[in-house]
């Protein structure tokens, strides 16, 4: 699906994967689950290019529905990949950055989460750069790492100011009512969560591109702080 000219989004990879267009070719924010690697590269396909037009793969954090599949995309694409300090060492190790909070969910979400752990792992994998706050990558005009941790030790979102568009992540999350913070039982510190919304909010950014639900536009006013 289109967000704007040069943005699309994938659906069916569990988490939002987005995909940037720039004459040098496709940059990629998060991955979605193992084997997910297929859905997103017959949607590659269909707009007409190929796994070898992915240049950079950006993760923004060690969530297996987020970079389950990055080993698998890089495989085919060649693309150089990036994510924070914290993050990339989790992603070395085929891990999360933080234990999952497990008592939080209900009988049958943990069920599942103990089901899906067992037969999904993502590969391990060393990125190829590590990102900090304030690094400007050549992608949408200038796109900008943005810490926000809170849903993972060192969670980063990207903004890119020339187009006012924030992929967020886990930061937030979306639905038909609007934004929201990331739910308290999957972060790693609910009030570095908090903190972390209110820091993006200022951004300017007029759409959100979370990891999971809707694109939200005319987003100045919809941030929970």
């Amino acid at each position: 699906m289109k967000v704007i000219d040069n943005v699309y989004v994938v659906s069916r990879v569990t988490a939002n994967s987005y995909i940037l267009v720039e004459p040098d070719g496709l940059t990629i924010v998060d991955t979605g689950l193992p084997f997910s690697e297929k859905t997103t590269l017959r949607y590659i396909a269909s707009k007409g290019w190929s796994a070898r037009d992915i240049k950079r793969i950006l993760i923004t954090h060690a969530d297996l529905d987020h970079y389950g599949c990055l080993a698998a995309v890089q495989k085919e694409s060649g693309a150089r990949t990036y994510a924070s300090r914290v993050e990339a060492k989790a992603i070395a190790a085929g891990q999360s950055s933080r234990p999952l909070n497990r008592n939080g969910n209900n009988t049958l979400q943990r069920l599942l989460i103990a089901f899906f752990s067992r037969i999904m792992k993502a590969t391990p994998f060393q990125v190829d750069e590590i990102l900090a706050e304030g690094q400007i990558l050549p992608v949408l005009g200038g796109l900008q790492v943005v810490e926000t941790p809170g849903h993972s030790p060192n969670h980063i979102s990207f903004f890119a100011p020339s187009v006012c568009i924030l992929f967020c992540g886990d930061s937030m999350r979306s639905d038909d009512k609007g934004l929201h913070t990331s739910r308290s039982r999957n972060n790693w510190d609910q009030d570095w969560a908090k903190a972390s919304v209110r820091k993006q909010a200022e951004l300017g950014a007029q759409i959100v591109c979370p990891g999971h639900g809707p694109v939200v536009r005319e987003a100045g006013s919809k941030f929970p702080i």
